[in-house]
């Protein structure tokens, strides 16, 4: 169980956020849209553990870089977690609001919902055996999928001067996590 906490931290910050969101909130609309929005923004910093683990590890190798790295599934988990508490908070306040999203949205959204379960359901080493070199495909083109549409998703909101401080913080977490995995391949490649 020690190893399993990023799972346990995820599911505790995806739903301490829903909770943050509905008792911040001015209406019910407006609860369920903060809960939602929050809950993406504290669910990347975890995705980019997961993300960047055998870089940070590669790069700077010490103690905690290798714990990291070692628990990677579990913070992939921790970030499955954490966004199924975030599809849950962006459902409710679609339906209490009314409001629509654009098909585009949508499919890029479902796109990284059913990576990320398919990839939460393979994080396991009966799975892994099942599935032999095509497990790493499925996870090394998934996490990829994932860290493009977050990219995406917050590159747009630049054009928003009203998400633009929201968008800066999700582009440089993201990008920073790439220059990280791009110095640790280069480093590699040396050796």
């Amino acid at each position: 169980m020690a190893r399993r906490w990023p799972l346990l931290l995820g599911l505790i910050a995806g739903l301490s956020t829903i909770m943050l969101g509905l008792w911040t909130g001015s209406d019910l609309a407006d609860q369920w849209s903060r809960a939602a929005r929050w809950t993406a923004r504290i669910g990347l910093p975890i995705f980019l553990l997961a993300y960047a683990a055998s870089s940070l590890a590669r790069l700077w190798p010490n103690t905690a870089t290798r714990s990291i790295w070692q628990n990677r599934r579990w913070w992939g988990l921790g970030f499955a977690a954490c966004h199924t508490a975030h599809l849950y908070a962006l459902v409710r306040f679609l339906q209490i609001s009314g409001e629509d999203r654009p098909l585009p949205a949508l499919a890029a959204g479902g796109l990284a919902y059913v990576m990320m379960f398919v990839m939460a359901a393979t994080s396991n080493d009966t799975a892994m055996r099942a599935l032999g070199r095509n497990w790493k495909r499925l996870h090394t083109f998934g996490i990829h999928t994932l860290w493009l549409i977050f990219t995406l998703s917050y590159s747009l909101r630049l054009l928003n001067p009203d998400t633009r401080p929201e968008a800066i913080y999700g582009v440089t977490l993201c990008l920073a996590a790439l220059a990280l995995r791009i110095a640790a391949r280069r480093r590699t490649k040396r050796v």
